[in-house]
C-alpha cells in the first residue's frame, strides 16, 4: 500500500511540474498563427486575444514597441481595414517549447484613412505552456529591393 501511495504522489507532482507536457508541434504553430491572421482579417478581437500570450509585444519597424492591447484594440478599430492579406513562406525553428518562425506577410488595405500596401518579412515567436499555444511576440520588417547588408 505503501509503494502504491507513494508511486501516486510522485507521478502527481511530476506531473503537476509539467514534466510530461506534450512537445510543441509544427500544425500548433501554424494553427495559432492562423487564428491570429484570421482574427485580424475579420476583425475579431476577442479571437485576436484569445491566441496572445499576456507578455505578447510587437516590435515596430521603427524601434518602438506595441503593447499587447494596443494590438487587440488595433484589431477591432473602425479605421483598420483589410481587403486583401496573406501569409506564405513559413520557415518554423521549434526548441523544447518555443518556435521562432519566419513568414512573408502581405496586406493591403485602409488604417485610419491612409492606405497602405505592405510586403513584410514578419518574425513570430510562439510559445507552448502546459496546453496552451500563443504568440509572445512578433516583428516585421519591409521587404525592399535595395539590401544594405544582407
Amino acid at each position: 500500500m505503501r509503494k502504491s501511495l507513494f508511486a501516486f504522489f510522485l507521478l502527481t507532482a511530476l506531473y503537476s511540474c509539467n514534466l510530461w507536457q506534450s512537445p510543441l508541434t509544427e500544425d500548433e504553430v501554424t494553427n495559432v498563427i492562423s487564428h491570429f491572421d484570421n482574427g485580424w482579417e475579420h476583425k475579431n478581437m476577442k479571437e485576436v486575444d484569445s491566441v496572445l500570450s499576456p507578455s505578447y509585444i510587437y516590435f515596430t519597424r521603427s524601434g518602438g514597441t506595441f503593447s499587447r492591447d494596443s494590438v487587440v484594440a488595433t484589431a477591432g478599430e473602425s479605421s483598420y481595414s483589410l481587403k486583401d492579406v496573406s501569409r506564405s513562406d513559413f520557415v518554423i525553428t521549434i526548441y523544447n517549447n518555443t518556435a521562432i518562425v519566419s513568414t512573408r506577410w502581405k496586406g493591403k488595405g485602409m488604417y485610419r484613412g491612409i492606405a497602405f500596401d505592405e510586403d513584410q518579412r514578419c518574425s513570430i515567436v510562439v510559445v507552448k505552456t502546459g496546453d496552451k499555444v500563443e504568440i509572445l511576440s512578433e516583428h516585421c520588417t519591409p521587404i525592399g529591393a535595395a539590401r544594405v547588408f544582407h
